[in-house]
C-alpha cells in the first residue's frame, strides 16, 4: 500500500513540475488553477502521511528555472511562495488577534526593483525564487513606473508587473488571427516583460504595481501601513488594501470579493501580512514560506449542470477544438453555457458523455472550465470527419498533447487567413468583422470567395438568427460593408494577399504604376523587378498572382463589388526614393508611427523595422539612449535623429 502511495506521490510530483513549466517558463497552460491546487493538495497530504519530502516536489521548490535569453542575477533574498487557504475563518485565526493588511494577490510577473540615488538602476524577474532575469531596460517603459524618486539612499521593493483587462483586449482586437491571439493577460505580461527589445514592451501597456518595501533607510515605527504610505510619496502605484482586525476582516474580504467583478487589474485572490513588522519576523519561516503572511484564493463557485454537446470548431490552420456546451447554468453572476474543452487530451481525461453530469466553475472568477466529470461515461466520439469540409480527420500530438487536425488543405476552414487579411485595419477595413465570425459564416457557406463579403444580404434572416447577432448587429454589419465598398488600390492590393507583399509594397506598386491596375496586372516579372524595393522574388510572387486564373477570376468579381478611389498620379515629389528609415520610441509631431511612416513613403521612401547598413537614418527623440535600435545605429554609423531634426532635414 505505501509502494502504491510512494508511486503516486512520484506522479504527482512530475505532472505538478511539469504544468508549473508550462506556465512559467513557456507561458503556456496546461492544467486548470483548479486541477493544479487539487494535486498539490494532494501531494501535500502524501507527503505528510509518509513523511517523505521528494527533492524536486514542488511543495519545497519555488517557481521554475528562468529562461536563457536574458541575463540572470541571485536575489539578494530569496522571494518565498505564500502559504495559501479558501477559508475566510483560517484567515481570521491566522490573526491571531492581529492587526495586518489585506491586499490584492495581483496575477502578472513579479519584478524586485533597486533604485540607487533617486535613479531606477535594476529591475529583475523573481524567477525560480533564488536567480530571476535582468528586465531593466523594459522595465523603464512601464506604464506608471517612476524612473527618479525623491528618495537618496538604496530603495529595494517588490510588486507585480500587470496588463489589464482593458489593454489586453485592445491588443487582442489589433490582432486578426484568431490563433495568434493571447490567451490571457498574465501570458501577454510575462512575455512582454521579458522582451529583447523594449519597444515591443512600450507598446504592451505594462503597469506596475508595489507590494513590499525590502529595504530602505527610513523608520517605519514598525507598521507596514507607512512602508506603504513612503512607497506612494515616492511616486509608486501600490496595490490597494485596507488595514483588518479578526472583527473585521470577513466584511473586508466581501468588500474585494465584490470588488473584482469589475475589477480592471487582473487578480487571483487576496494577500494578508501582519501590520507589526517585527512580530511578523519573529515567527520566521519554512522552507518555502515566510509566516508573516499568507494568500487566499477564491474558492471557485461550482454548478452542477448537464453536458448536451461537444462543437467542433475548426480553425484556418486545420485544428478542430472541442467546445462543450451544457445546460445553462449562473455563475460569478452571469449565465454560462459552454466552456472549451482545449484538446483531445483534456477531453479523454474528463472522460466526457453526451448527458454526463458535470461541475462547472470560472477560473479566476471569469473564463468557464469543466472541473468534474461526475458521470465518467467515456462515450463520447472523436468525428472522423469535418465539421466544416467534411473530409478525414486526424489525430496528431506535440509536446504530450494530443490534438485534432482536418487534413484537407481545401478546407474552407482554412480560407479563414485570406478573409481575415482582407477585411483588416489596413486593407478594406470592415469593422464587425471579427476572426470568429467570419469562421461562423465560413461554416455556415455564407462565404466562399472574396466577393461574396458584399452578398450577404442573402443571408440577412439567418445571420440575425445566430447565436450572438440580431437585427442591429446586422445593421451594423451592413453599413461598415458598405464603407467598405469605397476603398484605395493599395488596400485592396495589400487586402489580395499576394505572398511577399505587406502594405508598403502594395502602396510602392501603386505609385509606380500610378494606379493603373491593368498595367500592374500586365507587368513583366523583369520590369516588377526593376522597381525599387521590389526584388525578384517579390515581382515573382506578383506575376504569378496576376496570371492565376482563379485568382483572377476572383479578382473580378470583386472588382464589381468595390468602388476604388481615383488617386492623383501627380504626388509630391519623391526627395525619399530609395531611401530606408527606423522609428523608433513615442512620437511628439505626428499622431503615431504608421502616420510618420505614411508621409515617408509619400515621399518615396521606406520604414523597416530594424537598422541595417543601408538604414539612412534612426529616428528617436530620445538620442541618447541605451536601446538596441540606439545600439546598433551607432555600431553600424547609421545617424539618430530626433523626429523634429528628421522633419527639418527630410520633410521640407
Amino acid at each position: 500500500m505505501a509502494e502504491n502511495r510512494m508511486d503516486r506521490m512520484r506522479e504527482l510530483v512530475f505532472l505538478l513540475n511539469k504544468a508549473s513549466k508550462a506556465y512559467y517558463a513557456e507561458d503556456a497552460e496546461i492544467m486548470s488553477n483548479l486541477e493544479y491546487d487539487r494535486l498539490y493538495d494532494e501531494l501535500e497530504g502524501l507527503e505528510k502521511e509518509l513523511g517523505i519530502t521528494l527533492a524536486e516536489s514542488p511543495t519545497v521548490q519555488v517557481g521554475y528555472e528562468a529562461v536563457e535569453e536574458l541575463p540572470k542575477e541571485r536575489h539578494e533574498t530569496p522571494m518565498l511562495s505564500l502559504a495559501k487557504t479558501k477559508s475566510r475563518e483560517e484567515l481570521r485565526e491566522w490573526l491571531n488577534g492581529k492587526e495586518a493588511l489585506l491586499s490584492w494577490k495581483l496575477d502578472g510577473l513579479t519584478i524586485v526593483l533597486t533604485y540607487v540615488d533617486g535613479k531606477l538602476q535594476k529591475a529583475v524577474t523573481r524567477g525560480n525564487g533564488e536567480v530571476g532575469e535582468v528586465i531593466t531596460n523594459n522595465a523603464r517603459v512601464f506604464r506608471n513606473l517612476p524612473l527618479n524618486i525623491p528618495y537618496r539612499g538604496e530603495l529595494i521593493l517588490r510588486g507585480e508587473a500587470v496588463i489589464t483587462y482593458s489593454d489586453f483586449e485592445r491588443i487582442n482586437r489589433e490582432i486578426d488571427d484568431t490563433q495568434a491571439k493571447y490567451k490571457n493577460p498574465r501570458n501577454l505580461c510575462s512575455g512582454s516583460v521579458r522582451q529583447l527589445d523594449n519597444q515591443v514592451t512600450a507598446g504592451r501597456s505594462v503597469r506596475f504595481y508595489a507590494f513590499c518595501l525590502v529595504k530602505a533607510d527610513v523608520d517605519f515605527h514598525n507598521a507596514r501601513t507607512e512602508q506603504f504610505a513612503f512607497l506612494t510619496k515616492q511616486g509608486f502605484d501600490v496595490v490597494e488594501y485596507r488595514l483588518v482586525t479578526p472583527d473585521n476582516i470577513i466584511d473586508n474580504i466581501g468588500y474585494f470579493e465584490e470588488k473584482i467583478k469589475n475589477f480592471d487589474v487582473p487578480s487571483d485572490g487576496l494577500v494578508l501580512a501582519y501590520e507589526d513588522m517585527a512580530y511578523g519576523a519573529s515567527l520566521g519561516r519554512t522552507a518555502k514560506f515566510p509566516r508573516d503572511s499568507i494568500a487566499f484564493k477564491w474558492a471557485d463557485e461550482l454548478r452542477e449542470t448537464t453536458l448536451m454537446e461537444i462543437e467542433w470548431s475548426a480553425s484556418r490552420t486545420g485544428l478542430i477544438n472541442p467546445v462543450a456546451v451544457f445546460e445553462p447554468v449562473e455563475l460569478e453572476g452571469t449565465t454560462v453555457s459552454r466552456a472549451s474543452v482545449h484538446n483531445i487530451s483534456i477531453l479523454r481525461g474528463l472522460k466526457l458523455g453526451i448527458g454526463d453530469r458535470i461541475t462547472v466553475y470560472k477560473a479566476n472568477m471569469i473564463i468557464p472550465q469543466i472541473a468534474e466529470n461526475l458521470t465518467m461515461s467515456d462515450t463520447l466520439e472523436i468525428p472522423e470527419r469535418c465539421p466544416v469540409c467534411g473530409q478525414s480527420t486526424r489525430i496528431r500530438q506535440v509536446n504530450d498533447v494530443q490534438s485534432l487536425y482536418c487534413d484537407n488543405p481545401q478546407c474552407d476552414a482554412k480560407k479563414i487567413k485570406s478573409f481575415t487579411l482582407l477585411v483588416s485595419r489596413d486593407a478594406l477595413n470592415v469593422d464587425g468583422l471579427s476572426e470568429s465570425t467570419l469562421e461562423k459564416f465560413l461554416a455556415k457557406g455564407f462565404l466562399h470567395e472574396f466577393a461574396d463579403l458584399f452578398r450577404l444580404e442573402r443571408y440577412r434572416e439567418e445571420i440575425t438568427e445566430m447565436d450572438g447577432f440580431g437585427e442591429k448587429s446586422y445593421q451594423n454589419l451592413s453599413e461598415s460593408l458598405a464603407r467598405a465598398r469605397k476603398t484605395t488600390l493599395p488596400r485592396l492590393i495589400y487586402g489580395l494577399g499576394i505572398e511577399n507583399v505587406g502594405a508598403a509594397n502594395a502602396k510602392m506598386l501603386c505609385r509606380y504604376f500610378h494606379y493603373d491596375l491593368q498595367a500592374m496586372r500586365e507587368a513583366s516579372t523583369e520590369e516588377l523587378s526593376e522597381i525599387d524595393g521590389v526584388g525578384g522574388v517579390i515581382a515573382q510572387s506578383i506575376h504569378d498572382f496576376f496570371h492565376e486564373e482563379k485568382a483572377m477570376e476572383q479578382l473580378e468579381n470583386l472588382l464589381r463589388e468595390v468602388e476604388i478611389e481615383a488617386e492623383d498620379a501627380q504626388e509630391m515629389e519623391q526627395t525619399l526614393s530609395g531611401m530606408s528609415f527606423v522609428i523608433t520610441g513615442s512620437l511628439m509631431h505626428f499622431e503615431n508611427r504608421n502616420a510618420m511612416k505614411e508621409e515617408i513613403e509619400k515621399r518615396g521612401g521606406k520604414v523597416t523595422g530594424s537598422v541595417t547598413g543601408k538604414t539612412v537614418c534612426l529616428i528617436n527623440n530620445d538620442t541618447t539612449s541605451q536601446s538596441s535600435k540606439n545600439k546598433k545605429a551607432k555600431e553600424l554609423g547609421v545617424r539618430i535623429l530626433s523626429e523634429e531634426n528628421f522633419m527639418e532635414e527630410y520633410l521640407q
